[in-house]
């Protein structure tokens, strides 16, 4: 049944309630909100007691908050979602971008000033793209870098390319592709592969929240049997497009840090890799830096 609201105080605490009994994040009830009216937080709260008279609005917000608390992330409703200071657009076709993934970031622009001295106008890759983030993060971090963005899904890519033009980053080039494939036949290779890969094993799909594993894409989560399938095929094809002196980066699944390590050190053992396994904030080993 839809309430009846006349102020927007009346619709903030009736989203309030109906998220709380839902076992919904409450706080999607005001960032839903701030969508819907164009607010911000301050303009919200100045607001509460104002009446709302745009009903096509008042329709939008409540089935807004029904969805939400059916299980559909806040992000997609809003379609976007903040990383490393900037608004990024999402989607149902591209992974939520999450706060471990900009500690991934921080991690390769550190290891570049501290790698690459000498070099100027970097090569860097990022394999599986999904909506950007990591591409077009650096791109803008470091306007030096030539960035290429990869992903198998058309889709994705989309999504990708509309964020690097409406954030202006002007050094990304888009590629579809399947990993590093078209990369390998054509001889190019680069001086930084960076990626955050489908890492979750198969049988842990079903444990996960009904808002990541009926929402966002499989295809961007799943790992294969033991989460590292995808680290294995990067390893048959990592030395084609490496150059002698690179930096390979990789976000990884909590336990996986020392087995990802591994596959590194047995592929790069001739070329004396140095490979480090990095905790993330919560302590967890989330990112793998390989150098030589």
């Amino acid at each position: 049944m839809k309430p009846i609201i006349t102020k927007i105080h009346e619709a903030l605490n009736w989203a309030s309630s109906f998220l709380k009994n839902q076992g919904r994040e409450v706080f999607a009830a005001e960032l839903l909100l701030r969508h819907h009216l164009k607010m911000s937080r301050t303009e919200l709260y100045a607001s509460l007691q104002d009446e709302w008279k745009n009903e096509a609005e008042k329709v939008e917000y409540i089935d807004s908050v029904f969805a939400f608390g059916n299980g559909i992330p806040v992000q997609y409703l809003i379609g976007s979602e903040q990383f490393y200071g900037r608004t990024f657009a999402v989607n149902q076709e591209v992974l939520i971008p999450r706060p471990e993934t900009e500690e991934l970031i921080e991690g390769v622009l550190q290891r570049i000033k501290q790698h690459f001295k000498e070099e100027n106008k970097l090569s860097v890759i990022d394999v599986g793209t999904g909506s950007g983030i990591i591409a077009i993060t650096l791109a803008l971090e470091d306007p030096s870098l030539a960035v290429t963005a990869t992903d198998i899904a058309k889709e994705s890519l989309e999504v990708a390319e509309k964020n690097a033009s409406e954030l202006r980053a002007e050094n990304v080039r888009f590629v579809q592709a399947d990993l590093l494939s078209p990369f390998i036949e054509n001889g190019e290779k680069f001086d930084v592969i960076v990626s955050n890969p489908p890492y979750i094993p198969e049988s842990d799909i079903q444990g996960l929240a009904d808002t990541v594993k009926d929402h966002e894409p499989l295809r961007a989560l799943v790992g294969g049997a033991d989460g590292l399938d995808y680290y294995r095929r990067f390893m048959e094809q990592l030395p084609f497009v490496v150059k002698i002196h690179a930096l390979i980066a990789f976000e990884v699944g909590a336990g996986q840090g020392q087995d990802v390590a591994a596959l590194l050190k047995e592929t790069f053992d001739k070329q004396g890799i140095n490979v480090e396994v990095v905790n993330d904030i919560n302590g967890k080993d989330r990112m793998v830096y390989g150098t030589f």
